[in-house]
């Protein structure tokens, strides 16, 4: 058995699934079960029909369990998305894998477990996993840009990459406020502009207009977002440079960088063809309500 955690928006765990679909269906006739357990990290992947929408969308056909009040995170005592435990014919943890990568050595980990069960013939090829849109794996050579929440709660940064709020004044928290856009960004700057209301999760635009910028680098730029309580889209214009994304857009917005917000998930905004290069990303939403979650980058 295969245990993943998971949660719906996690970049790292959609770059792992095309590699667990591929698994499911190569060796379920042998005797692999995998088991999904999603865990939420937003308030927002609680709700069973986010969930439901996201696993049919993924091609999700194995069981995934609804964790919502972490208890059997905590049984397995886990601290990662994704996380990856497998257990042997006897129900005992042989081997563990935290975040992506090392997919041979999980696959190898399958195979040797499968044949101590006495499955006879196991395949000792290695898939060949198809991963595109945001299943393609990321380019880490050229990632200078952490995870960033847009909300009050604490980044995770490390002393290589280290993200800055530049709008003037910090952020206020659980308050209505009005954010300028600073002239110039360093690298891994970031703010908002227009009138929003930060919490800890996310920040929501109160405003009919309002932006977001970051100076980042990285091939993927991902932004975590929904529409707000009412469920009403939001249309948004992205810009890279001050200019139209063109062959540089991500899979969520055209060539001219318009997009809608639609549904609470990660969207993807920038994938850069040819060499990677720092870039000031800029969304502007063209009406209110919309919720900002977290940038992902790959």
């Amino acid at each position: 058995m295969l245990v993943d955690f998971w949660t719906y928006s996690c970049i790292n765990c959609l770059r792992t699934l095309p590699y667990l679909r591929a698994w499911a269906d190569k060796y379920r006739d042998q005797g692999l079960v995998i088991i999904g357990v999603h865990a939420p990290e937003f308030a927002f992947e609680k709700d069973l029909d986010n969930v439901r929408r996201a696993v049919r969308q993924l091609g999700i056909h194995y069981p995934v369990a609804i964790d919502n009040n972490f208890t059997i995170w905590r049984a397995f005592d886990n601290h990662f998305w994704p996380a990856h435990y497998f257990a042997d014919a006897q129900g005992r943890l042989r081997y563990r894998h935290f975040g992506e990568g090392e997919y041979e050595q999980s696959e190898r980990v399958i195979q040797q477990l499968l044949a101590e069960a006495g499955q006879k013939g196991v395949d000792t090829g290695i898939v060949s996993a198809v991963t595109e849109g945001v299943g393609l794996q990321s380019d880490w050579l050229s990632v200078r840009s952490p995870e960033t929440y847009i909300g009050y709660r604490p980044t995770d940064n490390d002393h290589e990459r280290v993200t800055t709020f530049a709008s003037r004044g910090g952020k206020v928290k659980d308050a209505t406020h009005t954010y300028a856009l600073p002239f110039a960004f360093a690298l891994n700057d970031w703010g908002l502009g227009g009138d929003w209301r930060v919490g800890y999760d996310e920040a929501t635009l109160i405003g009919h207009s309002g932006r977001i910028a970051f100076r980042f680098k990285a091939r993927d730029l991902h932004l975590v977002m929904g529409p707000g309580p009412d469920g009403q889209p939001v249309r948004f214009r992205v810009r890279l440079e001050g200019a139209a994304p063109g062959e540089d857009r991500g899979g969520d917005i055209d060539a001219q960088g318009m997009g809608i917000v639609t549904e609470q998930r990660l969207y993807q905004l920038v994938r850069q063809h040819g060499a990677i290069r720092e870039m000031t990303f800029e969304i502007e939403f063209l009406g209110p309500g919309v919720q900002a979650f977290a940038f992902t980058f790959g």
